[in-house]
């Protein structure tokens, strides 16, 4: 987890927090949490290196919508943090 950039972990969160994580519905939950506007030009790019980083599956959900799930690998990724953070709020 700590090779990848905050926006990139964040989009992790985000994408596991979604009951349908596609790209306009994970932009809007990022704007609603860093209170400004997140350009196509930083999330798609972002999305697309967390793919070819194997932590997140890119599908289509019609036409015009991709849709992102997290991978085995990304869940894990996930887990690990999470129970990191736990750790360093435990001690």
């Amino acid at each position: 987890m700590f090779q990848l950039t905050g926006f990139q972990r964040d989009l992790l969160f985000v994408i596991e927090g979604l009951a349908d994580p596609h790209g306009l519905a994970i932009k809007d939950e990022l704007e609603a949490v860093y209170d400004e506007e997140i350009n196509h030009g930083r999330l798609y790019p972002n999305l697309d290196d967390l793919v070819e980083m194997g932590y997140v599956a890119k599908g289509t959900k019609d036409d015009r919508t991709n849709e992102y799930t997290l991978t085995a690998a990304g869940e894990t990724l996930v887990q690990d943090r999470h129970a990191w953070e736990q750790d360093r709020m435990d001690a």
